[in-house]
């Protein structure tokens, strides 16, 4: 399988501190790749590298076969993004929003797609509200869809369920695991390794802004994920 997204002994420093330390991972097409890490592992600073918000102290990266330093805006065009604060335009409504979203992206079909995702996720009565004015957990169903209403062949997610219910959170993951099986492409970060294990493919551990690990959900065998994340993180602070 190809490599859709790339990154290449990546750093990132802020002074004297180290956020990310020369990070060498790739995924593939067809993965649901999950970054897993404790709070302040850096998993959203590599989502902001691999997006091109943030510029890398050093080493490189690559999305959809693009420099993600040389070509931030193009990188951000052709993928989904979901951050993890969720953060739509405040003097908007939420469908303003996603028509804005539209015509940014060029989407020819907006209405239908919109109508769809409005009621997939359950907040079409929230269509003509203020995003200052929905909850955190509608916000984060509108970040959602402004990722995936354009159909990206790679989507990147930090935290993708951390404002959901546990009803949506089933479907979100639902529509994760065929988005997938359909030809698509996801990258989460995330610290609940129950959902890594429920739903990814791969995944990567990410501590202090180190690469631990980095493999198939399958190759730890019987072991459980919170197991084998556990014992690596351990042997790390022991180092």
């Amino acid at each position: 399988m190809a490599a859709l997204l790339e990154a290449m002994n990546l750093s990132k420093t802020y002074g004297s501190t180290i956020a990310v330390d020369g990070v060498s991972l790739s995924v593939q097409k067809g993965a649901l790749f999950g970054l897993l890490g404790p709070n302040g592992s850096g998993k959203t600073t590599m989502i902001k590298m691999l997006t091109g918000q943030v510029r890398p102290t050093g080493g490189s990266a690559t999305v959809l076969d693009l420099d993600v330093e040389k070509d931030p805006i193009t990188v951000r065009e052709r993928i989904g993004i979901i951050p993890e604060q969720e953060t739509p335009p405040s003097f908007l409504s939420a469908e303003e929003y996603l028509h804005f979203v539209g015509a940014v992206r060029g989407i020819p079909d907006l209405d239908e797609r919109a109508d769809w995702w409005f009621d997939f996720l359950e907040f079409k009565d929230k269509r003509d509200v203020l995003c200052k004015d929905l909850s955190r957990g509608t916000r984060q169903k509108l970040m959602f869809t402004q990722a995936f209403i354009h159909r990206p062949v790679l989507a990147l997610i930090d935290e993708p369920l951390i404002n959901f219910d546990p009803i949506m959170q089933m479907k979100v993951k639902d529509f994760l695991q065929t988005y997938v099986k359909d030809g698509g492409t996801v990258f989460i970060s995330t610290h609940i390794l129950e959902i890594a294990e429920e739903i990814c493919s791969d995944f990567a551990i990410l501590h202090n802004g180190h690469l631990l690990y980095t493999g198939a959900i399958d190759d730890i065998g019987d072991e459980h994920l919170s197991e084998f994340f556990l014992t690596r993180v351990r042997q790390d602070n022991h180092v």
